[in-house]
């Protein structure tokens, strides 16, 4: 057998733990063999849970950092909080990645200040896959760095290919700078100005793209500063809820629209599951040493399940190795 995968996992993380944590990490577990888990949290619910699991481990902790919180002052000061204590098991080798439904903040701030920085990032980054109709489209940065400088989005492109290609499974994938125009010399001087150093340093550069290019996915990654790329991706989602919200309301206002919906509702199920975020239940934050994924606080079951896996699969394709490689190779 291969040797194990060991994720830590934040029990006390998201809007629905532990619950939802503990059914998710038991999902993950039944459907991948090589996993382990070592559940941080409280000893109440961590104890037991992992009394019942043959390949999960129970890490007490005292301590929960709350959504609230300031994220770099409660990592600071939390130093036995679920959280942190999780991202610690990484840095030290226990484990290899570390997934969390918690603060989104509190999860950068750890990853940066207990993981570390790989050698030669400048800014790590956060990626995600946006679930397209047509097919899967890697965004980053998606809300770690809010101001940016032109050549951090080179790294954030040569960190979000590697993910792309190797835990996505895209072949060749090729990325684009986020902009309001497809000319070179369109937008700002910083988007001038990134497009210039992306055009020069990246083999896969294809250019500028357009919001409309996303969800089209025209384009395998799309790279922009953190402050558009939340805006977009929140963009997004609010949009896709407000189109099912409503579309269901439509086809529930009258006895011959429900008919119709019956007639489609297969359809429409197999839409929903190809366009949910619960996909990859997560953002990895990518240009840290090892693996952290950081799902939605709202996430359930099968979000936190996903959220694991992704994780355990961002550490078997040896993402975080190949990243300090690439970065390596750029800056020599």
């Amino acid at each position: 057998m291969a040797d194990p995968v060991i994720v830590a996992v934040d029990a006390m993380g998201g809007d629905n733990a532990p619950d939802v944590v503990l059914e998710g990490v038991a999902l993950a577990l039944s459907q991948r063999e090589d996993l382990e888990v070592i559940l941080c949290g409280n000893a109440e619910v961590v104890e037991p849970f992992c009394a019942q699991h043959e390949r999960a481990h129970a890490q007490v902790t005292t301590e929960v950092i709350a959504m609230a919180e300031h994220p770099a002052a409660a990592v600071r000061s939390k130093k036995d909080s679920s959280l942190v204590v999780g991202c610690r098991l990484v840095k030290e080798g226990k484990a290899h990645g570390f997934f969390s439904a918690g603060s989104t903040g509190a999860c950068l701030a750890a990853g940066t200040l207990v993981m570390g920085r790989i050698k030669g990032v400048s800014r790590p980054c956060l990626a995600t896959v946006i679930p397209s109709p047509v097919r899967p489209v890697v965004m980053c940065d998606v809300g770690a760095n809010a101001d940016c400088k032109p050549e951090y989005l080179v790294q954030f492109a040569q960190m979000a290919t590697v993910y792309a290609e190797k835990v996505v499974g895209m072949e060749n994938p090729q990325a684009a700078l986020l902009n309001i125009g497809e000319e070179p010399e369109k937008g700002s001087v910083f988007a001038q100005e990134a497009h210039k150093l992306m055009a020069e340093r990246l083999d896969n550069f294809a250019g500028n793209a357009e919001g409309g290019d996303i969800l089209a996915a025209t384009y395998d990654v799309i790279v922009t500063d953190g402050f558009t790329g939340n805006v977009c991706l929140k963009t997004i989602e609010g949009t896709s809820k407000t189109l099912f919200k409503t579309l269901k309301q439509v086809l529930m206002s009258s006895l011959v629209s429900k008919l119709g919906a019956l007639a489609i509702k297969g359809s429409l199920k197999s839409l929903m599951k190809q366009i949910s975020p619960d996909t990859y239940g997560g953002a990895p934050l990518l240009g840290v040493k090892g693996a952290l994924l950081v799902g939605h606080g709202s996430s359930n079951a099968l979000a936190v399940c996903n959220g694991v896996l992704t994780c355990a699969s961002t550490v078997s394709a040896g993402v975080s190795d190949i990243i300090s490689q690439a970065v390596t190779k750029s800056n020599e």
